[in-house]
C-alpha cells in the first residue's frame, strides 16, 4: 500500500494519536517542561557598596539598581551597605519612585552594617566604636523607616564570637526584635545564640550562604531544629545545585530534600558584594526562578518570597 494511501486509511484517527503521544511525553519529562517560578521575589542579601554607587556617580546608581530589580520581579530587598549611607542612598531613591508613581518600586528593608571601611572586616567584634556606629545608626533611622536588623559582618574564626561587640550586639538584636545577618561557620552560630537572653529561642539569624564553607546538609538541619528563627539564605551555597541533563542547573538532590523538609526557613539573596555581581543580577534571579519552578508551588512561592515576608510583616502571596 502506497505511502499516501496508508495517511489517508488512518487520517480520522491522527487526532487520537497525536493526543495521546503528547500526553505520554508530557507524563515521562515533567521536570523538562517545568515553567520558571513566576512570582515575587526577596532578595534577602543585597550589598550597595561604596564602589557601586560612590556618591550617585559611580557605575551603579540607585536609578541602575532600582531597574534591574524591577524588570527581574525583585519586590523587596535586605539592603546593607559599607559604609552605611549607600543604604540610606538606596532607601531614599526607592521612595522617590514611589512617590512618583513608580508603583512597583521595590521595598527596601535596611540593616546596620556593622563596616565603616574594609579594615571593620577584620577587627569589628573588638572595636568598641563599633557599637556605637551601630547605636548612632538605629537612632537615625532611614528614610524608609527604622532599620529592621543588623549586618551582614563576617566572622573569619568562630571565637571571635565570642568578642565584647559580638556579644552585646546579639544581646541587642534579641531584645529589640532585630534581623541578624551574618556570615560565618555552624560553630559561630552556636556561640552567636549563646549571648542573646533566649539562647537562640527567639533571635531572628539570617545564615549568609547557609554556611559558605559547605557545612554538611546534616548540620545544617539540626541547627535548624535547634534554633527555631534561624533562616537559611542560599547565595553561592556549595553543592545546592547541579549540572542538569535538559541543560543549566537544578537542585542537588540532599538540597532538594532539604528544602522540603523545611519549606518555612529558607531565603534567597543576590550578595552584590562587588560590582560584577551588579552586572549579572539578571542571570542570578533568573538561576533562582529556574529552580524554584522545580519545586511544589507553595515551596517555591516559600522560598522566593512568603518566608521574607512572614520575617519582615509584608504581605503573602498566594500565586
Amino acid at each position: 500500500m502506497a505511502s499516501s494511501q496508508i495517511f489517508m486509511r488512518f487520517r480520522p484517527f491522527a487526532h487520537v494519536f497525536i493526543a495521546r503521544a503528547a500526553s505520554f511525553l508530557i507524563a515521562i519529562t515533567p521536570a523538562a517542561w517545568a515553567a520558571p517560578y513566576a512570582g515575587p521575589l526577596l532578595d534577602a542579601h543585597l550589598h550597595y557598596n561604596e564602589e557601586a554607587w560612590n556618591g550617585q556617580v559611580g557605575p551603579h546608581p540607585p536609578g541602575d539598581v532600582l531597574e534591574r530589580m524591577q524588570r527581574n520581579g525583585v519586590k523587596a530587598m535586605v539592603a546593607n551597605s559599607r559604609p552605611n549611607d549607600g543604604t540610606q542612598a538606596l532607601a531614599l531613591a526607592a521612595g522617590e519612585a514611589r512617590q512618583a508613581g513608580a508603583v512597583q518600586a521595590p521595598k527596601v528593608l535596611p540593616f546596620v552594617r556593622l563596616y565603616r571601611n574594609r579594615a571593620d572586616y577584620q577587627s569589628w567584634f573588638r572595636d568598641a566604636s563599633t557599637d556605637e556606629m551601630v547605636q548612632a545608626e538605629l537612632a537615625r533611622g532611614t528614610p524608609a523607616g527604622p532599620y529592621r536588623g543588623i549586618g551582614e559582618f563576617h566572622l573569619y574564626d568562630s571565637n571571635d564570637a565570642n568578642g565584647p561587640v559580638a556579644a552585646k550586639l546579639m544581646a541587642l538584636a534579641d531584645a529589640r526584635a532585630l534581623v541578624v545577618l551574618a556570615h560565618v561557620d555552624d560553630v559561630a552560630i552556636d556561640l552567636l545564640m549563646a549571648h542573646t537572653p533566649s539562647k537562640g529561642q527567639t533571635l531572628r539569624l539570617i545564615w549568609a550562604h547557609t554556611g559558605i564553607s559547605g557545612v554538611p546538609v546534616a548540620r545544617v538541619s539540626a541547627l535548624l531544629d535547634k534554633y527555631p528563627r534561624l533562616m537559611g539564605e542560599l547565595s553561592y551555597r556549595p553543592g545546592l545545585t547541579c549540572a542538569s541533563e535538559k541543560g543549566g542547573d537544578e537542585l542537588c538532590p540532599e538540597w532538594r530534600a532539604l528544602l522540603l523538609k523545611y519549606p518555612t526557613r529558607f531565603m534567597v539573596g543576590s550578595d552584590t558584594w562587588v560590582n560584577q555581581r551588579w552586572l549579572y543580577y539578571d542571570e542570578l534571579m533568573q538561576g533562582y526562578r529556574q529552580w524554584l519552578g522545580d519545586l511544589p508551588p507553595d515551596v517555591a512561592r516559600n522560598i522566593a518570597w512568603n518566608n521574607g515576608a512572614r520575617l519582615f510583616d509584608l504581605p503573602l502571596t498566594e500565586q
